[in-house]
């Protein structure tokens, strides 16, 4: 767990058959789920955390330093307690939990703990 921990991992559609028909699931988030009128224009970092989560202090810091730093990239942190149907849906079992969202709102990385920042950089889209 510690050698994952951090990691941002891309975010592949799972395929499964339906009937006679192979469907693919691409999981995606609408600006409303995170409280926003829209997403960023090159990816938004959505952040789960718990009020008592010492990491997710140190992830909140380093994905604002990111989102500062980059044109087009914003930062948004959800209480995952407050929010357990999306928690659910998104399959968040831990915090910190940080997903990557493409401007059209499909999650396209995903990373558990305090993750690098130039982890969270390579994992933006072009």
């Amino acid at each position: 767990m510690r050698r994952r921990d951090g990691v941002v991992r891309a975010v592949e559609p799972t395929a499964r058959k339906v009937g006679q028909e192979s469907i693919s699931d691409v999981v995606m988030l609408a600006p409303a789920d995170v409280g926003r009128s829209s997403l960023g224009a090159r990816a938004t970092l959505v952040q789960f955390s718990t009020a008592f989560c010492q990491p997710c202090r140190a992830t909140r810091a380093t994905l604002s330093h990111v989102a500062e730093s980059l044109d087009g990239v914003e930062h948004v942190e959800i209480d995952a307690e407050s929010n357990l149907e999306l928690v659910r849906r998104l399959d968040v079992r831990r915090t910190p939990t940080t997903l990557v969202v493409d401007p059209a709102g499909r999650v396209v990385g995903r990373a558990t703990g305090v993750p690098r920042p130039d982890d969270v950089r390579a994992a933006l889209p072009n």
